[in-house]
């Protein structure tokens, strides 16, 4: 793949780790977390809303609920990020059921060059983005943070699955299908 890997030393896991622990038996302790992960969090949150202040809600929303459910947060491996995304992600996907509005899919910034070089298209990218947005929309919600997380923000499978809570090979299993669907949709 050509997506950007973003890779954590074990050594930083284990110092991350140690963090947590800190935050699970005092909650003042959680800091140092939320001060590392609001604006990555916050970040992802506006690419999936366009909207500043709905993103700030949503984000308190997410750390609110980190703090409270800390407790029973267990290290599978992955950053504490990881867990911090899927909330992030549950939080946009309720809003959205309860606003009863289509999510948004911001490819401004992304490197689409790169999603369309992994279906294996030929061109330049911006000759394909009316057809790209089209069936990016026309995607489960799911696939389509499966690909916005794998393509847009250049993550590492691993991660991928932590924030899905799949397994790692699952996440590539799955991307190479809905790539396919997407190459088939677009030729």
């Amino acid at each position: 793949m050509s997506a950007p890997k973003r890779t954590v030393s074990a050594e930083d896991l284990q110092e991350e780790w140690l963090e947590v622990q800190a935050a699970q038996e005092d909650p003042a302790m959680f800091r140092p977390l939320y001060d590392r992960y609001f604006e990555p969090i916050y970040l992802y949150i506006l690419r999936r809303t366009a909207d500043e202040a709905l993103s700030a809600d949503i984000c308190s929303q997410v750390f609110l609920k980190a703090m409270q459910r800390i407790g029973s947060y267990q290290f599978k491996g992955v950053p504490f990020s990881a867990w911090l995304y899927r909330i992030a992600s549950n939080e946009v996907a309720q809003h959205y059921r309860k606003a009863k509005k289509k999510r948004v899919v911001t490819l401004e910034d992304a490197p689409v060059a790169e999603l369309m070089e992994e279906m294996q298209e030929e061109g330049l990218a911006e000759d394909y983005m009316p057809l790209l947005v089209e069936v990016l929309d026309q995607l489960k919600e799911e696939d389509l943070q499966l690909i916005e997380l794998r393509f847009f923000e250049g993550r590492p499978y691993k991660e991928i699955a932590g924030i899905m809570d799949i397994t790692e090979n699952n996440a590539k299993v799955r991307t190479f299908r809905i790539l396919n669907r997407m190459k088939k949709k677009m030729t």
